[in-house]
């Protein structure tokens, strides 16, 4: 089997464990690449040291033990991992990684798997796997085993989950896809259930004129992703038509992207065409999840686990000046479509988020913050989920996308 898998962890405190993985690795016909996350000596000699794992971060082994400061060793390690790991990676040393570990190892393994490809088989066996795993995943493809049992120890238990694991990045790489398609452009688009229609609609026009959608819900993790398939430049072009998470970013609903959303096409000149699809409503949860300084606002309950509430006048303002705010960030290549008519499923005529004169605000706040030389403003008489609206996207996306395609040609 022509295929390295790196196995990466604490080889002091849990040496044997590890080799006794190592062993079995091999044992299926695989190489193995180790790389040291412990403080102190190892069990076994490993290919990359805990030395040059915290120099890769521009730290010293020593000062790590000395000061013995398990908060800093562990940052120390993880940030290491975030440099080298990637960089050996680029050189051929693995095809894919495996670790075992704690909440402190799963900390420094997962760093460093984070910066690698989506694509690149990575599992991760924790003691945390079963809880809140976003801080240890992000916006990675990462596979958590829960290891059951403390991961020190060879055991009934822990020899099963240990084996598992290891058969899953086995079969990740024995049997990798693929592929015989040709590759098609990929466009990164955005979508909610009450903004479905519209992508919809878009994803036909583009596929139908030979490009691959890939579809993001916006519902914080969502966001965040795209955002990192695009800064990793995965993207062509991007069909940000749900910007939904920034209501909840600046209102405080749960569905948040964080601060930075809509910065990743900007910043790395990728063409795309925004518009302000789901902005009429805050996410929350169950009813009774609502924080109570919301009382008395407009609600509903699109499902016993999801409460919405309407943004106001004010609240749009706020939008509106942020989102203009990000879309300056563009040096070109960016369009802004403004549904004149509702933005989601719950804001048109008889519907229970209509709201004119809340939407107006919205377009007024972006028309008089943003820089019409970067970004060019389309208002669609129309809603967001009627086909021309979708259509009329997908279009100028197209357009865009070539023109660049065009500046790119005649730089060279």
């Amino acid at each position: 089997m022509d295929k390295t898998i790196a196995l990466a962890g604490t080889f002091d405190t849990k040496g044997k464990e590890f080799l006794f993985v190592k062993e079995l690795i091999e044992s299926l016909g695989f190489r193995t690449f180790t790389i040291h996350t412990g403080v102190f000596e190892p069990v076994f000699e490993p290919d990359v040291s805990n030395r040059a794992v915290v120099a890769a971060a521009g730290g010293d082994i020593e000062e790590i033990v000395e000061r013995k400061d398990r908060a800093y060793a562990t940052a120390t390690l993880a940030k290491g991992m975030e440099v080298l790991l990637p960089e050996l990676f680029k050189e051929g040393k693995f095809d894919g990684v495996l670790s075992f570990g704690g909440t402190g190892g799963t900390s420094i393994a997962t760093a460093g798997m984070r910066k690698l490809p989506i694509g690149v088989p990575k599992v991760m066996v924790s003691t945390v796997a079963s809880g809140n795993t976003l801080p240890y995943v992000g916006m990675s493809d990462i596979v958590m085993f829960p290891s059951i049992v403390d991961i020190a120890g060879i055991n009934s238990f822990s020899i099963k989950i240990f084996s598992n694991a290891v058969f899953a990045i086995a079969g990740m790489l024995q049997y990798e896809q693929k592929t015989t398609k040709e590759q098609k452009p990929l466009i990164a688009a955005t979508m909610f259930g009450l903004t479905t229609p519209c992508i919809n609609y878009a994803k036909k026009y583009l596929e139908d004129h030979g490009y691959e959608v890939l579809i993001f819900h916006a519902t914080g993790i969502g966001g965040k992703t795209m955002e990192s398939l695009i800064e990793n430049g995965f993207i062509e072009g991007v069909l940000d038509i749900t910007t939904t998470e920034w209501a909840d970013e600046l209102v405080g609903g749960i569905l948040a992207a964080g601060p930075h959303r809509l910065e990743a096409a900007a910043l790395n000149r990728v063409p795309q065409v925004v518009s302000l699809g789901a902005i009429d409503m805050v996410n929350f949860g169950p009813r009774d999840t609502v924080p109570a300084k919301f009382a008395g606002r407009k609600f509903y309950q699109h499902n016993p686990s999801v409460t919405l509430m309407r943004t106001t006048v004010e609240e749009n303002r706020k939008i509106g000046e942020k989102i203009a705010e990000k879309l300056n960030m563009a040096s070109g290549n960016t369009a802004l479509l403004l549904p004149l008519k509702g933005l989601s499923g719950l804001d048109a005529e008889g519907q229970p988020f209509y709201g004119p004169e809340e939407d107006k605000m919205l377009f007024d706040a972006i028309k008089e913050n943003i820089d019409q030389s970067k970004v060019e403003i389309i208002e669609i008489n129309g809603h967001i989920n009627e086909k021309v609206f979708g259509e009329t996207a997908a279009k100028k996306l197209i357009e865009l996308m070539e023109r660049k395609k065009g500046e790119n040609e005649h730089a060279f």
